[in-house]
C-alpha cells in the first residue's frame, strides 16, 4: 500500500512545480556537503514557511546515502511505539520515495521492539515533510519510515542496537534521518536557553543525557524520543561528531517572539 500524502497545501506547496522550487531555493543556500558520509542528520518538520531554511541548510549540508532511515515523532498516538512501513512508496505532490522493504524486514527481524504498522503514519505529519527535501537533494533516495513513540529508555537503547546492527549488515550505505523540532510556545530567549541544553547533549554525542535534560528541564522537544534513539545507533556505528548546522524559531518569520517553536539542524558523522 503506498502512502498518500495527508499535509500537501498546508505544510509545504501542494502543486509540484511551486514545490520543488522552493525546496529548491531552500537546499541551494547550504554549504556544501563534507566528504564524510552522514551517519544521522536532524531536521525541523514545521511549515515550511518557518522552518524550511533551517531544513533545506541541513539536508542539503549533510551528504547522505541513498537509503534514508527516517525516524520521527508519533503526534498522533496511533500505533506501534516503534511503527515501520515496510512497503511501496510514499507519494508527495509530483513524486513517490520507493520504501526499502528489505531493509525494513531486516530492521523488524531483529526483534528489538520494531514492528509493521501503518497506523501510526496515517495521519502523521513529520516524516512527510522531509521527503520533498531529500528528494530535490537526491532523486534515487529510498526510505525506511518508523514512527517513535517509545517512552521507555532501556527499551529505546535496545532499539538503538537494532538498529544499527540492521545498517551495519545492509549490502548498501545507509544514513538516518530524524525529524523534530525544539522548543513550543515559549518566548525566544526561553526557547534560545532550553534549546541550547538539548543541543548541547546532542554535540557531546550523549543520548542518556539528551533524553534525561529534556525530561527534567520541561523541554517541549517533539522529537526527543527519536532522537534519542537514532543518535544512540549513530554512535553504535562510529560516530565522532556532531555539528549544528542552523538554528532558529518562528518568531523570526512571524515577529511574534514571545511564543516560538525552535528549528535546529545537526549533522552527526
Amino acid at each position: 500500500m503506498n502512502r498518500q500524502a495527508v499535509v500537501a497545501g498546508q505544510f509545504y506547496p501542494g502543486t509540484p512545480t511551486e514545490l520543488m522550487a522552493q525546496v529548491g531555493q531552500y537546499i541551494s543556500a547550504a554549504e556544501t556537503p563534507s566528504e564524510r558520509r552522514t551517519l544521522l542528520a536532524m531536521a525541523p518538520h514545521a511549515g515550511y514557511v518557518f522552518s524550511g531554511a533551517v531544513a533545506g541548510a541541513t539536508i542539503g549540508k549533510a551528504n547522505l546515502a541513498d537509503t534514508v532511515i527516517l525516524l520521527g515523532p508519533n503526534h498522533t498516538g496511533l500505533g506501534d511505539r516503534l511503527a515501520v512501513w515496510t512497503e511501496d512508496s510514499w507519494l508527495f505532490p509530483g513524486h513517490n520515495v520507493p520504501v526499502d522493504s528489505a531493509l525494513a524486514q531486516a530492521i523488524i527481524a531483529t526483534n528489538t521492539g520494531f514492528q509493521a504498522d501503518n497506523l501510526a503514519h496515517a495521519r502523521e505529519h513529520s516524516l512527510e515533510v522531509m521527503l520533498p527535501f531529500l528528494v530535490a537533494k537526491n532523486p534515487k533516495t529510498t526510505i525506511v519510515p518508523i514512527a517513535v513513540s517509545q517512552t521507555n529508555p532501556h527499551d529505546l537503547a535496545n532499539a538503538a542496537h537494532g538498529l544499527a546492527q540492521a545498517i551495519s549488515a545492509s549490502p548498501a550505505p545507509v544514513s538516518i534521518l530524524v525529524s523534530s523540532d525544539m522548543s513550543h510556545y515559549i518566548s525566544a530567549e526561553d526557547a534560545k536557553t532550553l534549546d541550547s541544553m538539548a543541543l548541547q547533549a546532542i554535540v557531546e554525542l550523549r543520548p542518556d543525557r539528551l533524553y534525561n535534560t529534556v525530561r527534567e528541564n520541561g523541554i517541549t522537544m517533539c522529537g526527543v524520543l527519536p532522537m534519542t534513539l537514532g543518535l544512540a545507533a549513530a554512535i553504535k556505528l562510529g560516530a565522532q561528531q556532531a555539528t549544528i548546522v542552523s538554528y532558529s524559531n518562528s518568531g523570526q518569520v512571524n515577529g511574534d517572539t514571545s511564543r516560538v517553536v525552535g528549528y535546529a539542524g545537526v549533522i552527526v558523522d
